[in-house]
């Protein structure tokens, strides 16, 4: 045993961990490479993370590399979302100043939710129905670090991740995935001995032990041979091996322990009876201070994990000259350090932290977090402004002070809220959902909505109304959803419907508004299609003035019907929601209703109309900063335009709308237009470019949900096949196939039924494919996926027509051929791609019966030649090569001139399967594949209308105006709306230069632009 002798208690010499150091010397050197890292350390407390981190933050700064360093606080868990990350982004700020200010790329209000120095988030205008902020603040931090780390290695480091927030959490895991092409860093420590089965931060870590770049250890605690260097670098002589056992034996190799009982058992108080407890142990230099060093201890405790001086100063009440003093002793003693910054204070290690913490008595805890939040409200430049709120709410909570703590907690809310924290905002609702009914009736009388409901008011009332139980089940069923507890988000929507039930019924938009959110859970718990919700919420808002909900609640009945099922009533609604919002003053909201009406219209026949609505909305936002608007209209747009075959224009808007929200703000949406630009892009036959969007598409950095991967999966799908690989297209099919599992989407579920017709034939599994096919017809095809249904007919009566099953005398086979038939008849032709899939329908129905018939082959052929459809085109030019083959001889020439165009085409859009059939017929019929072009036929003459400056849809509306039709009557001819009818008339007018319809009919029969029998 060594006699009393002064020691230190903090190793001046790092002990062992070598092989640990020398895995984060790799990870820096693959950083300095260029290549994005990641670490986790883990290790139970007390053995050595900060220790270790330290020495590799060094040795980074040593080799040149910025580095960052941010702690979570374990008050955080209540509320301090992104408090590390903050903190580490503030470290670099320090470091490097304007060059990271440029690094935001002009997103420093955004980002200023991370980082206060860089502005104010209140800049930004928010959009109502933007819920996809807390994803472009993910990205834009991804973006962030990514340039810093462009010619430089920065290095970050999160300590304590077992006290992180959730938001915390998410964001680091987003980082883990998503940095790419930088030197860059991230680090982070997490006790392991705290990690309890249910504990938040196990999926974390399971999680991201799937990432190739995330190194993961843990550190194991000391031999005895380095339990004896470290207490030969704490002890002022070597120690001897009898004190070395008794310490190993005591601390069991956990370096913190050895420290602590390097100092105890040195300084004479092995014979005290000291109790081998680890908090007895902890606490015993704790009672040697002084009266007020003890004090100071406690204050630091329970004010987090550092305390600035002047926060201290304030709370403890000692004078200035004795509160120095207490300092210098804590410190003397290494209780407490001074910050990296010099500003304030911490515990050496969170073990004594938590130790003095747990040792104060329930009132002493009280009073304490009292003084904190009466010195904050005093004076609030004693917290930093980020954490300002929640340390308030947390302060007044733990004070046990309802009425002061349920305005601080639901003003921590707020704040959560506009940081896209939706996890922490729920979290502190719930909180005050708990304080209630204890809070003051005074108390809860004075509270407002406009300071405590954010971006989703749940009704429209005067500026004195108070706030009430209902408005706070608003907040928590939104909060609730958007940080991904739906159960909850359904079980508030619930009480707050029960409570309105309770009150009468006199609150009926509000009760519509709730009844609209309980849609949208129910559709997400998948315990219905939330359209029973939604009626109920349509009853209650019927004949009820102009106002922003109630436009709000007609919007979501609008959309819901534009995706499940289309039609004239969801138009009708879609118009009315405009109408009330323009009425109301409630701009983002009337131009979602007016995208709405727009995709109603086109679903409904009337395309141009439809695009005329989504295109002016796209005008008006292309200068707004409101990314919700901008992706919803341009990713709409694209679409319609793909529905109308206008592939081209597709691809111009989707690339034109990811341009704008990549100068904007990154939205989730991105990956939605990469979708769509690949989906259009396949159907031009441009595969490679399209195989290279769709994998951008499914691995955008963005978090997606299901869907839309599902959705991306199944055009992977259609892709392999036309390139030839059925087991990467069967593969993909069962993929998207278990993402649509609980979706009833027709805009998916029949191209994903197109999908798996199409690989149970290449499969040869034709009567999988005749089930698919009838399951689709069953399903039917609602307005609005003509662009879907239509292929899949043509599919399904190919496949027909190619079965193993006979031609004659099998009535199962007839009445399949019927069921297609009359599906053709009953499925819109809103465009004249659709006219083209039809032709093609017919013809395929004409060979599934045995009949060769060229003339509807070259109908089709003449109809595709015109769409941008390539490989529909050389699909329907082989058959009618075939066609004329069967019918003799004659038409050999002209046959083998149209296998030799199919052929080439297949070629050079890179379709192996197409061509290979096509090479094989020619094979058969000994037809060369060089076939010279055939003559040119005689010239026609020129056809009038195409000198007048007509487009194809004002000829055909001047035919009918030509054969006496009213406005009304076109619409109906065409599927286009009156309106719509109407502006077609007047162009025409104009361009022919007349002034009545009489006129235009008198020219167009002068002209002999349509013969008789048009």
């Amino acid at each position: 045993m060594l006699a009393s002798v002064q020691t230190q208690s903090l190793s001046p010499v790092f002990i062992g961990r070598h092989a640990e150091l020398a895995r984060l010397a790799s990870v820096l050197g693959s950083a300095d490479a260029g290549e994005s890292q990641a670490v986790l350390i883990g290790g139970e407390a007390g053995v050595g993370k900060t220790r270790l981190t330290e020495e590799f933050l060094a040795a980074a700064r040593a080799a040149g590399a910025v580095t960052a360093l941010g702690s979570c606080v374990e008050i955080g868990a209540e509320g301090l979302p992104f408090t590390p990350v903050s903190a580490a982004l503030r470290d670099l700020y320090r470091t490097l100043g304007p060059e990271l200010t440029a690094a935001a790329g002009g997103q420093q209000a955004e980002l200023a939710r991370l980082l206060p120095e860089l502005g104010s988030p209140d800049g930004v205008p928010r959009e109502a129905h933007d819920e996809d902020g807390r994803a472009r603040l993910f990205e834009l931090t991804t973006r962030l670090l990514e340039r810093l780390g462009a010619d430089r290695t920065i290095v970050v480091v999160v300590e304590d991740l077992h006290w992180a927030d959730r938001s915390t959490r998410e964001l680091l895991a987003y980082l883990f995935r998503s940095l790419q092409r930088c030197r860059v860093v991230v680090a982070a420590t997490y006790r392991s001995d705290d990690i309890h089965r249910r504990h938040p931060l196990r999926p974390f870590l399971a999680e991201t032990d799937r990432l190739r770049r995330v190194e993961r250890f843990e550190l194991s605690r000391f031999s005895r041979d380095e339990v004896r260097s470290q207490l030969g670098s704490i002890l002022p002589e070597q120690p001897d091996e009898a004190f070395v056992d008794q310490v190993f034996a005591r601390s069991d190799g956990n370096p913190f322990f050895v420290e602590e009982l390097a100092c105890t058992l040195s300084s004479g108080c092995a014979s005290s009876g000291l109790s081998d407890s680890l908090r007895d142990l902890l606490l015993v230099r704790v009672e040697a201070l002084s009266e007020d060093a003890q004090r100071v201890a406690k204050f630091v405790a329970e004010g987090g994990s550092t305390v600035a001086y002047p926060l201290l100063a304030a709370v403890t009440g000692l004078p200035e000259d004795d509160l120095l003093d207490a300092l210098r002793t804590a410190v003397g003693a290494n209780l407490l350090l001074p910050t990296d910054s010099g500003e304030g204070y911490r515990f050496r290690h969170s073990l004594v932290r938590e130790a003095v913490g747990d040792d104060l008595l329930p009132g002493e805890r009280s009073r304490i977090n009292r003084r904190y939040a009466q010195a904050v409200e005093a004076d609030p430049t004693l917290v930093p402004a980020d954490e300002r709120a929640a340390r308030l709410a947390n302060y007044w909570y733990a004070a046990h002070d309802t009425g002061r703590a349920l305005p601080a907690v639901l003003s921590a809310a707020v704040v959560a809220r506009r940081r896209h924290a939706y996890a922490e905002q729920y979290r502190l609702l719930e909180r005050a959902l708990e304080l209630w009914d204890d809070a003051p009736a005074d108390v809860r009388a004075g509270l407002r909505p406009a300071d405590y409901t954010d971006a989703y008011p749940p009704c429209d009332c005067p500026e004195d109304t108070p706030l009430d139980l209902v408005d706070l089940l608003a907040e928590i069923t939104v909060a609730a959803r958007l940080s991904g507890e739906q159960e909850r988000s359904y079980a508030m929507a619930k009480r707050a419907l029960r409570l309105l039930e309770r009150s009468g019924g006199q609150d009926p938009l509000r009760a519509a508004w709730f009844w609209a959110q309980r849609s949208r859970s129910t559709e997400s718990l998948g315990r219905g299609d939330g359209w029973e919700e939604l009626s109920r919420a349509r009853e209650l808002v019927r004949g009820l003035p102009p106002s922003a909900t109630h436009a709000e609640v007609l919007v979501r009945i609008a959309g819901w019907i534009m995706v499940h099922k289309s039609g004239a009533e969801g138009a009708a609604i879609a118009r009315q929601a405009a109408e009330l919002a323009r009425i109301a003053d409630a701009p983002d909201t009337e131009l979602h209703a007016r995208i709405t009406l727009g995709l109603l219209q086109a679903d409904a026949g009337d395309i141009d109309g439809g695009v005329a609505l989504v295109d002016d909305v796209r005008r008006q936002v292309a200068d707004r900063h409101a990314p919700q608007l901008a992706s919803r209209t341009y990713g709409n747009l694209s679409s319609v335009l793909e529905g109308a075959g206008r592939s081209s224009e597709a691809v111009r808007v989707s690339r034109e709308g990811q341009q704008l929200l990549a100068g904007q703000v990154a939205n989730a949406t991105h990956s939605w237009l990469l979708a769509n630009e690949g989906e259009s892009l396949l159907m031009q036959g441009r595969f490679e470019e399209a195989a290279v969007t769709l994998v951008a598409a499914r691995t955008a950095r963005i978090a997606e949900g299901p869907l839309l991967c599902a959705g991306v999966e199944t055009f992977q799908g259609y892709l392999a096949l036309a390139v030839g690989d059925t087991g990467t297209a069967a593969k993909f099919y069962a993929s998207s196939s278990e993402g649509f599992r609980f979706d009833t989407q027709p805009q998916h579920q029949i191209p994903l039924r197109g999908l798996g017709l199409r690989v149970a034939v290449a499969q040869g599994r034709y009567e999988d494919a005749r089930r698919m096919l009838l399951a689709a017809i069953d399903a039917g095809f609602p307005n609005g996926t003509a662009r879907y249904a239509w292929p899949l007919l043509a599919a399904g009566a190919a496949a027909e027509a190619d079965g193993p099953w006979p031609l004659t005398g099998d009535p199962a086979r007839g009445q399949v051929l019927e069921r297609i038939r009359t599906a053709a008849r009953e499925t819109p032709r809103p465009a004249p791609v659709h006219e083209a899939y039809a032709l093609l329908v017919d013809a395929e129905l004409a060979r599934a019966e045995g009949r060769h018939e060229p003339e509807l082959w070259a109908a089709a052929e003449a109809a595709f030649e015109k769409e941008e459809r390539p490989v529909e085109l050389a699909a329907v030019r082989y058959r009618h090569g075939e066609a004329l083959l069967a019918r003799g001889a004659d038409a050999r020439a002209a046959a083998g001139c149209l296998l030799s165009r199919a052929h080439a085409a297949a070629v050079e859009l890179g379709a192996k399967p197409l061509a290979a059939e096509v090479a094989a017929l020619a094979q058969r019929a000994r037809l060369p594949l060089d076939a010279p072009p055939p003559e040119p036929a005689p010239a026609e003459p020129a056809d009038p209308a195409d000198s007048l400056g007509l487009t194809a849809r004002e000829r055909d509306v001047l035919r009918l105006v030509a054969d006496g039709r009213t406005n009304r009557q076109i619409a109906e001819e065409l599927f286009i709306s009156p309106k719509t009818a109407s502006v077609h008339v007047s162009n025409i007018l104009a361009k022919l230069a007349v002034a009545t319809r009489g006129e235009a009919a008198a020219l167009s029969h002068r002209l002999h632009l349509f013969t008789p029998a048009s």
